[in-house]
């Protein structure tokens, strides 16, 4: 989507987050309830995204401005919305992992940037109205798509990445 049509979605998307009109996501891509050692990963990315952004931890205003910012996909000319047929079953979130990986590589690969969204699975109502998706699609992700901004403070945020030997385990070796 881009053009015109990706600026009528991104309006429409404000509009509602503006409004609080959200909706319940079709499926749960957040546990419902954290826990470690995944609730202190997700605090030190969202604690050095902001920190990185110069938005302190008590500013509503900027961490929404911010939030914001993801259903205009980042500023990025083109948004793309990945579905599937939400008949299928749990193996095919894994497909579907790896087609939006895949997409994600062939991007670097020509020279542009991807951002991976799970944003919008909160509004999925709205991109279904706008893209006329008929019921038996399951909105996962949107990407942003284009050319990375060297100047933007949050591409220069780095996240901590865990060492293999923190969830592998080699045998035979």
């Amino acid at each position: 989507m881009a053009g015109a049509a990706k600026d009528q979605l991104c309006q429409r998307l404000l509009d509602a987050v503006d409004h609080g009109k959200s909706n319940t996501p079709e499926y749960h891509y957040y546990p419902q309830n954290w826990f470690e050692p995944y609730l202190e990963r997700r605090r030190r990315c969202g604690f050095g995204l902001y920190a990185t952004l110069g938005i302190g931890r008590d500013d509503k205003a900027k961490r929404e401005a911010q939030a914001r910012r993801n259903f205009q996909l980042f500023d990025a000319p083109v948004g793309l919305f990945i579905t599937m047929d939400r008949r299928l079953e749990t193996g095919s979130f894994m497909d579907c992992g790896m087609f939006i990986q895949s997409v994600m590589l062939a991007a670097r690969g020509q020279g542009l940037h991807t951002c991976p969204q799970a944003a919008f699975a909160w509004y999925h109502s709205i991109i279904r109205d706008e893209l006329k998706l008929d019921e038996n699609s399951l909105l996962l992700c949107g990407i942003a798509l284009g050319y990375e901004d060297m100047q933007a403070p949050e591409n220069g945020f780095i996240t901590e990445r865990e060492s293999a030997e923190n969830f592998t385990t080699f045998h035979g070796v």
